[in-house]
């Protein structure tokens, strides 16, 4: 068995094309999506394009408030035509407006209409600036309030207790994680790339096939588990070999942050036993090695898309959430992701190690079964 694994494992640090499928294309994947995306540290800061027509102290402090809890792009007073163009071209998603006369309607107690002009196809991502303005003009609101009550003689506390809500909403902070995109490309290619794997094990078994091999075997006193585990155990280590360089590849570029690095490699050893546990059983069920390849592109695929590679689950359907804790993707991205973003530990993904195992152990026995016939096979 040993002699079978070294084999194995010349065999395929010479296959080029299992080294583009492994780790070239999820290299370029990673890239791509990270720059496309944001990368590190990619913010998601609410913007806005302003225009101050009013040009006052009282405008200018309005346009400050707004700074500090969105990011605001002052553009010139002259240029409010062309703005409105550039939303009609569908260059800008919203355009605020300042009046004239801002600051006088305010010391008049008077109310000073500003002016949203906005894409009504954008409407759900203008929403968070239609929420801040709201919130900013509630406390203007709250400030006529409280300089009216005391005109009319009470005192600033009092003034202040009859403003109060009588209902808050306090934010309790359950985590002090930062997450951006990376955290969910890295893992994700990551994961996807994995199941390529299959490709390069049907056509290993398919070649070995066609050159005799496996009859020559078949007539030796190698047992057919020890041809099998001979077989599989390379490509292990080649699944493993690939999440560590992903992984440190997405460390060093991105600054990814691994968490914990024994869960990280308790996870990584699950999603190799079950990646090449499934592409043994598939090795032996298959008719060739084209439709190896039409099914791993679909399991790879199908995957990502049901299991949350690309986008995180919870932003897909529920129909389709439910699918995909059916897929070893999924279980496997979601403890990767756990790692990464939420400091989780061996106990939080133990689960999820086992979910994947059972993919890998349904994937050897369907191997166990079928290797005779396929021995069979190779000798007529």
């Amino acid at each position: 068995m040993k002699s079978i694994i070294m084999k194995e494992l010349k065999l395929i640090r010479k296959d080029k094309r299992s080294f583009f499928f492994l780790l070239l294309m999820p290299a370029l994947f990673i890239v791509m999506f990270g720059s496309v995306f944001g990368g590190s540290g990619s913010s998601s800061q609410v913007s806005v394009h302003a225009v101050d027509l009013d040009q006052s102290e009282a405008s200018q402090a309005f346009m400050r408030q707004m700074g500090t809890i969105m990011d605001v792009s002052a553009e010139d007073p002259d240029s409010l035509n062309e703005g409105i163009d550039k939303i009609r071209q569908g260059q800008y998603t919203a355009l605020l407006v300042v009046p004239e006369g801002f600051e006088q309607a305010i010391k008049e107690g008077q109310t000073a209409g500003i002016k949203m002009y906005e894409d009504p196809a954008s409407a759900i991502s203008n929403a968070p600036i239609t929420a801040i303005l709201e919130n900013l003009t509630g406390k203007y609101r709250e400030q006529k309030l409280n300089d009216t009550l005391i005109r009319m003689g009470d005192t600033e506390q009092q003034a202040k207790q009859a403003l109060a809500s009588p209902v808050t909403v306090e934010a309790v902070p359950t985590t002090s994680d930062v997450f951006n995109y990376i955290d969910q490309v890295v893992p994700g290619m990551t994961v996807m790339f994995v199941f390529f794997i299959m490709i390069t094990m049907s056509r290993r078994f398919f070649e070995e096939k066609k050159t005799g091999l496996l009859s020559r075997i078949r007539s030796t006193s190698i047992k057919p588990l020890q041809y099998l585990l001979g077989m599989w155990i390379p490509f292990v280590l080649t699944v493993a070999a690939q999440c560590v360089v992903l992984f440190t590849f997405g460390h060093f570029v991105y600054d990814l942050s691994l968490g914990d690095l024994s869960a990280l490699a308790l996870i990584v050893l699950g999603l190799s036993i079950a990646g090449t546990g499934l592409g043994l059983g598939l090795s032996f069920i298959v008719p060739g090695e084209g439709a190896a390849m039409v099914i791993t592109q679909l399991i790879s695929m199908g995957g990502a898309l049901v299991g949350g590679l690309w986008t995180p689950s919870y932003m897909l359907p529920d129909s389709i959430q439910t699918i995909g804790y059916f897929t070893p993707q999924y279980w496997a991205q979601h403890s990767l992701v756990d790692i990464i973003a939420h400091g989780a530990h061996i106990g939080d993904v133990f689960g999820a190690v086992l979910i994947l195992l059972t993919f890998g152990a349904i994937g050897l026995a369907v191997a166990f079964i079928r290797l005779p016939g396929f021995l069979r096979s190779a000798a007529n």
